[in-house]
C-alpha cells in the first residue's frame, strides 16, 4: 500500500478539490550504505574544516551564502526558518496552458493526486474540463518546506502533479557551442542524410517503457541474492526512524463557488481595464508623468 505524503486541496478560482498526494515514481539504482568493517556499524559524515583538516563541533558550524565577490552572507537558523515558505496545504493553480508549451526538460518529479472526502465530483469536473480544453494547470505547492512550481496533468482517470523546474534553474544554451543549424551549414551530403534517415527509421518503434531496465541494479540485486542463499549476510543495528502527521482537508460547495469565481474574474478584469484607461496619458504627444509610470514588480521569492 502506497503511503500518503501530503494532504490538501487543488485550488482554482474559489473552488477547492480535496486531494491526497502519493509518489508516482520510485528511486532506482543501488544505495550503498557505508559500514565500519570492524563492527558493522553505520558510518556517517564528519564535519571537517577543509583548511585545517580537523573535525569541528556542530555548534561551531554556521550557514553561509557565497556571493559573486567570494564573500559570504552568514544566516542564522532562525532567519532561514523565517524565510521558509508557509505550508498552506493548497495546490494553487495560477493559470492553464497547452501541454506542448512546456519543454520536457522542465519536468522534474511526478505525483498522483487522489480525491478524498466528498471530492470525487469536483475532481472529475476539473479533470474532464482540462481534457476537453487540452490544457494543463500551472500551480504552486509547498511540500517539505519547499515551494515548487508544478504542472497539473490529466492522465487517464487520474490527475497527476509533476513538479517543474524554475526558469532560473535551466542553464542558457548560449553558454555552450553547437554546430550551426541547417544541413548546408555543416556540409551534410544528401547521401549521408538518406542513410541516416533509413537507419533512424529502422530503429523507430512504439515507446514501451517496460522494455528498458537498469541492468547494473539488476546485476547487483542478483549478486546480493546469491550471497543471501549462501548465508553470507551481516546484521546491522537499524537507526531509529521518524514519522510525520498528515493534516486533514475540507469539502466545498461546487456550483456556488464556480459562479463566484467567474464573477470575481470578470470584476477583476473590468477593474484592471478601468485603471489602465485612467492611467493613460491625455494625448499621444504628452509624455507620462513620473508618478504614472508603473514600477516593474519584483519576482516573488
Amino acid at each position: 500500500m502506497q503511503r500518503v505524503i501530503w494532504k490538501g486541496a487543488i485550488s482554482f478560482g474559489l473552488v477547492h478539490v480535496p486531494v491526497a498526494v502519493y509518489p508516482a515514481s520510485s528511486e532506482g539504482g543501488i544505495d550503498f550504505d557505508w559500514l565500519d568493517k570492524r563492527s558493522m556499524d553505520p558510518v556517517g559524515y564528519k564535519r571537517i574544516n577543509k583548511r585545517t583538516g580537523k573535525e569541528i563541533d556542530s555548534a561551531d558550524v554556521v550557514k553561509g551564502v557565497k556571493q559573486d565577490s567570494g564573500d559570504y552572507v552568514i544566516l542564522s537558523d532562525d532567519e532561514i526558518k523565517a524565510a521558509y515558505p508557509k505550508s498552506t496545504q493548497t495546490i494553487g493553480i495560477e493559470t492553464f496552458v497547452k501541454a506542448e508549451e512546456i519543454p520536457f526538460y522542465y519536468l522534474e518529479k511526478p505525483y498522483f493526486l487522489v480525491p478524498v472526502g466528498k471530492g470525487d465530483k469536483v475532481y472529475a469536473l476539473l479533470r474532464e474540463t482540462m481534457r476537453e480544453l487540452g490544457v494543463i494547470g500551472i500551480a504552486r505547492v509547498v511540500m517539505h518546506s519547499k515551494e515548487s512550481l508544478a504542472a497539473l496533468v490529466p492522465n487517464g482517470a487520474a490527475l497527476m502533479l509533476n513538479t517543474i523546474r524554475w526558469s532560473t534553474e535551466i542553464r542558457p544554451a548560449a553558454e555552450l557551442s553547437f554546430p550551426p543549424e541547417g544541413k548546408s551549414a555543416v556540409g551534410l551530403k544528401d547521401a549521408e542524410l538518406k542513410m541516416a534517415r533509413q537507419l533512424v527509421g529502422e530503429m523507430t518503434q512504439a515507446w514501451k517503457p517496460q522494455d528498458y531496465a537498469d541492468q547494473f541494479t539488476e546485476a547487483i540485486h542478483a549478486l546480493a541474492a546469491k550471497r543471501v542463499q549462501a548465508g553470507q549476510t551481516t546484521q546491522v543495528t537499524p537507526l531509529e526512524t521518524e514519522g510525520a502527521g498528515i493534516p486533514e482537508s475540507n469539502v466545498i460547495d461546487l456550483t456556488e463557488l464556480l459562479k463566484r469565481s467567474l464573477g470575481g474574474r470578470a470584476a477583476a478584469g473590468a477593474g484592471a481595464a478601468k485603471a489602465e484607461l485612467k492611467a493613460a496619458p491625455a494625448t499621444k504627444a504628452s509624455p507620462p508623468k513620473p508618478s504614472a509610470v508603473a514600477r516593474k514588480p519584483k519576482r516573488a521569492a
